[in-house]
């Protein structure tokens, strides 16, 4: 899914010409799934700012297969076939106890009592529903879903995009929470932002999405965010690239939001050393580097929000950008990388909660949860199992024996913490 695609040179034709795949089919796909919303809207968090947001990420990038997709176990496994020991490409197990029977998949592994290991399909609006519902339950502001840009391309990753948007939009609505776009740029290959640009058009022209009461807006503007600006590795796009995108969103009256790498103030580390970077950053409104990964104890967050957030933050106040620090759980990343077990183990909560009052400290008025969803690295916070299924050459984890929901609580609890509601945890 991360692959670098190649790409053609534009010359006019629309997104499917720029991408290689027929047009006909892409406008296909996109007049089947793109409509504008017309379901109930309910009142619920003040969707016209992020100041004082607590956002999570949605992957939503999990099939089944028999889930009308056509993608088998995408995103559950490392490769093609079944979702059996070896093939696991999660390292927690999500809690399906309340999903439907239509909401349930099979798998190749079975709990320790004999029971077949199953497993969900974002695809399925029921499922995507009972996600922002837990959202609404727990406090959950609302988040940021994920649109990668590479497999746009082809018509049945850009379906399965349209869909778990749809959903999203369908249960920010029905549950009172926001929602806003999130151009993820990995695996995107040179001169194809005119491909992601016409996307966003798509999305405007046809879907309506900012104009939906739930999508979300800041600076009297709607969000969209472009993740992956400015990294040192892996990317084949340029900055300029990237400017051209963020020029193009500003001019189509949107506040853009960049998750940019954790060194990008120095210019360090995870960051290209091009002071271009720092010119991108400031034709945009809200930066957000990416942290996982990059401290891995209670002691080690405190020093990174004293030692990086907080000089972040003092930068983009001074020239009149917003800042919205990234905190995660824990992290593992056995099954997708033979990488070692619960490398940064959750501590039973300390490890996020340690992050909350970095930011608080920090004087951070917003705050990124990396993920919602996200159980292939490790780090959701929705609901998972303390009964993974049992594997020999797959390994699960669970939540230290702690109830399900508690990283739900714990996150709504966090986000009553940052903006001064409660005094700790």
């Amino acid at each position: 899914m991360r692959s670098v695609y190649f790409l053609g040179c534009w010359i006019g034709l629309g997104i499917g010409a720029l991408w290689g795949a027929p047009v006909a089919e892409l406008e296909a796909v996109n007049g089947e799934t793109l409509k504008p919303y017309r379901g109930e809207s309910v009142a619920g968090v003040d969707t016209g700012t992020l100041t004082g947001k607590v956002m999570a990420g949605y992957q939503g990038w999990f099939n089944a297969e028999g889930d009308g997709a056509g993608r088998g176990y995408h995103h559950w496994t490392k490769g093609a076939g079944p979702l059996e020991d070896g093939n696991a490409k999660i390292d927690l197990w999500p809690e399906v106890a309340e999903l439907g029977a239509e909401e349930r998949f099979p798998s190749g592994f079975r709990h320790g009592d004999g029971r077949v290991a199953e497993v969900y399909s974002a695809f399925r609006e029921a499922t995507v529903l009972r996600h922002f519902k837990w959202m609404q339950d727990y406090g959950i502001d609302g988040v940021f879903v994920q649109r990668f840009a590479g497999p746009l391309r082809e018509a049945v990753p850009l379906r399965h995009n349209n869909v778990v948007l749809d959903h999203c939009r369908a249960g920010a609505n029905r549950y009172g929470r926001t929602y806003a776009v999130m151009y993820d740029l990995s695996g995107l290959g040179p001169q194809a932002m005119e491909g992601v640009m016409e996307d966003w058009r798509a999305l405007r022209r046809q879907m309506h999405v900012t104009e939906d009461r739930a999508y979300l807006k800041h600076r009297g503007r709607p969000v969209v965010v472009v993740w992956g600006v400015g990294f040192q590795k892996d990317r084949a796009y340029t900055l300029g690239e990237c400017r051209s995108l963020i020029e193009f969103l500003k001019k189509d009256g949107c506040t853009v939001m960049l998750g940019v790498p954790s060194g990008w103030r120095k210019l360090e580390k995870d960051s290209a050393a091009d002071p271009a970077l720092h010119e991108v950053l400031l034709l945009a409104d809200v930066v957000s580097p990416w942290t996982v990964g990059r401290y891995g104890t209670p002691v080690e967050a405190a020093a990174h929000g004293e030692e990086v957030w907080k000089p972040d933050l003092a930068w983009c106040r001074a020239r009149g950008l917003d800042y919205m620090p990234v905190a995660f759980p824990g992290f593992s990343w056995f099954n997708m990388k033979g990488k070692a077990f619960d490398k940064i183990p959750r501590l039973k909560g300390d490890f996020l909660w340690s992050q909350f009052v970095a930011a608080r400290e920090a004087k951070a008025e917003m705050l990124y949860v990396a993920m919602f969803d996200e159980v292939d690295e490790g780090t959701a916070i929705f609901k998972c199992s303390n009964d993974p299924p049992i594997g020999v050459a797959s390994r699960f984890l669970g939540y230290e024996g702690l109830p399900s929901d508690f990283y739900l609580k714990l996150t709504a609890r966090g986000a009553r913490y940052l903006r001064g509601e409660v005094s700790g945890r």
